[in-house]
């Protein structure tokens, strides 16, 4: 197949991972991938496997971008392009656009989070010829909207790298004392200020023995996020128990330094970071978002907690900490389960069933 991904992110996340990974992997199944990105998108370094012609840069400003959507469209058919793959919202109108103007051309669109689509997708969408969810959760949130009709939509989870993240794994002890993290981007959904409260309330018990890590880029312009969780640090007394990492390239190294791993998000619509820290055989505690309950099993391959509720969050860690046996149950079951369930192989195994959906299904 001959596959135009587009990507007007400008700033890399879970949605670009997965868009990085997709690109490769069907790369590397022999399809022959194109990548339409924004001038100064993150993505163009991680998709140096593609070959450079393959890769075009496109203003991709807004839905209402004609130039950009004329381009993309011309692409598409001087490229004899089978299946246009577009990620995030401001870029499905142009998709649609471009696939309407080469017939030839199935159009696919993913929908990476819980916040609905507007009614006007209904029409500029209609010619969709199937919407990947990346978790049963977001596939609720599309048929609430009755936007796309059920039968073009399908789960697809993501995946991630488990071979990499397998072989940091940790076989030794580490030493020094226990480490709880947290990793994603520093925002208020992310829940980094419960992460640190909850930090507060288990250091009461654990004095020196413990020690937090947050891992995580602040995208605001004068790194408001971090200083206001720094702040929180101070008040609460934790300065030197708590460590702000900022961004990490090295996430599957950090991890193996972790004993037990923390989600305190508000709301996710799947969990990237909770795949790789299983991934990486370390113990899960979760806030009990959306995403999170379709990936941990109860007691099995992790333990949730509710959102918000920074005592049971700190309750959760405190059971783990105190107890060597159960982290090491919870790593293994939650590594193995990584590696059934969530790997980019199988992603884009399911990837190439919907394009060829896709391929078969003509009209609207």
């Amino acid at each position: 197949m001959r596959i135009l991904q587009i990507s007007s992110a400008r700033a890399f996340g879970g949605g670009e991972r997965h868009f990085a990974d997709l690109a490769r992997g069907l790369r590397q199944r022999g399809h022959e991938v194109f990548a339409a990105l924004a001038p100064d998108s993150p993505l163009a370094e991680k998709l140096k496997e593609l070959p450079t012609g393959n890769i075009l840069k496109l203003p991709l400003r807004n839905a209402l971008d004609i130039k950009s959507a004329l381009r993309l469209a011309k692409l598409a058919r001087e490229r004899e392009v089978d299946v246009i793959h577009a990620h995030v919202a401001r870029d499905y109108t142009l998709a649609a656009f471009a696939a309407r103007r080469c017939p030839r051309a199935r159009l696919v669109i993913t929908r990476h989070v819980l916040f609905p689509l507007g009614r006007g997708h209904r029409l500029a969408l209609r010619g969709v010829a199937r919407v990947i969810a990346v978790s049963g959760a977001v596939e609720s949130a599309l048929l609430a909207r009755k936007i796309f009709p059920a039968d073009k939509i399908r789960v697809v989870h993501n995946g991630v790298d488990v071979r990499r993240f397998a072989a940091s794994r940790r076989t030794e002890p580490r030493g020094g004392p226990l480490r709880v993290g947290i990793v994603g981007e520093l925002s208020p959904v992310k829940g980094q200020e419960d992460f640190v409260r909850a930090a507060a309330l288990v250091s009461k018990e654990f004095a020196g023995e413990v020690e937090f890590v947050v891992v995580g880029e602040d995208a605001t312009r004068a790194g408001e996020r971090r200083a206001t969780i720094e702040s929180l640090v101070a008040q609460l007394g934790l300065a030197g128990r708590v460590k702000m990492e900022g961004h990490r390239d090295d996430v599957s190294e950090m991890l193996t330094t972790f004993d037990v791993f923390v989600s305190a998000s508000r709301s996710e619509a799947f969990g990237v970071a909770i795949v790789e820290a299983m991934a990486a055989g370390v113990p899960v505690v979760s806030t009990a978002t959306e995403g999170a309950l379709e990936i941990i099993e109860e007691g099995v391959t992790g333990l949730t907690v509710p959102v918000g509720d920074v005592a049971s969050l700190a309750s959760a860690v405190r059971s783990l900490l105190e107890d060597a046996r159960l982290r090491a149950s919870l790593g293994a079951e939650g590594a193995r389960t990584a590696g059934e369930r969530f790997s980019i192989e199988r992603m884009v195994e399911e990837t190439e069933r919907v394009y060829a959906e896709a391929l078969k299904h003509f009209g609207p």
